[in-house]
Formats: C-alpha cells, sequence, structure tokens
C-alpha cells in the first residue's frame, strides 16, 4: 500500500521525467539508431507519459513505462542513485543525496 514516501517518490519521478528537475537521461544504442523525428517524437511522449496503473506500476512510484512509437516499443525506467552514482540512493525521497537518471531504451534491449 502507497505511503507518504511512496507519493514523494512518485512525485520526484514524475517531475524528473517531465524536466522539470534535474536528472540525467540515458538513450541507448537502439534509440539513438531510430531517426530523429522518431527521437523527438519518443522524448515528449515520455515526459507526456502518465497511463500509470496497477499492473505496470505495483509499486506506484512512477520509475518505469511502455511507449507504442513508429512500430516499436519503447521502454523508459528511472534508478535512484547517491550523488557520486556509485550505489544506490540512501534515500529517494531526498533530493539532497539522490540522483535520478532515467533510461529509454527499445524495448528488445531490456
Amino acid at each position: 500500500m502507497p505511503d507518504a514516501n511512496t507519493a514523494k517518490i512518485a512525485a520526484l519521478n514524475d517531475r524528473a521525467r517531465q524536466r522539470l528537475d534535474h536528472c540525467r537521461w540515458i538513450l541507448t544504442q537502439g534509440v539513438l539508431s531510430c531517426d530523429p523525428l522518431t527521437v523527438a517524437e519518443l522524448l515528449i511522449a515520455v515526459e507526456d507519459f502518465d497511463a500509470f496503473t496497477a499492473d505496470n506500476d505495483p509499486y506506484a512510484e512512477h520509475d518505469f513505462g511502455a511507449v507504442k512509437l513508429s512500430g516499436n516499443t519503447f521502454f523508459w525506467k528511472i534508478d535512484t542513485y547517491d550523488l557520486d552514482l556509485q550505489m544506490h540512493s540512501p534515500d529517494s525521497t531526498d533530493t539532497n543525496v539522490t540522483t535520478r537518471v532515467l533510461t529509454i531504451m527499445l524495448a528488445e534491449e531490456y
């Protein structure tokens, strides 16, 4: 059952994905091999994603999604690390100790 920390993590993940807060974005080789228009549309689709359900977001943290575009399925996911990117964040609700990394990939790269 989601609690206050879960809601805060979801809000921080949404803000990061929507480029409202600092977040490192990583595009995989599969994504980068797509034509530039598809990549631009994909980035917008990831920013706009809001189709979270109990099936695709079981922990209610808004840290994963799938987008279908140009005949391909793309996944995106958010991971939280410490500020040095050496290990998992000690507290994903605290932006003073957390770096968010959003990775966008073709589904077959997962």
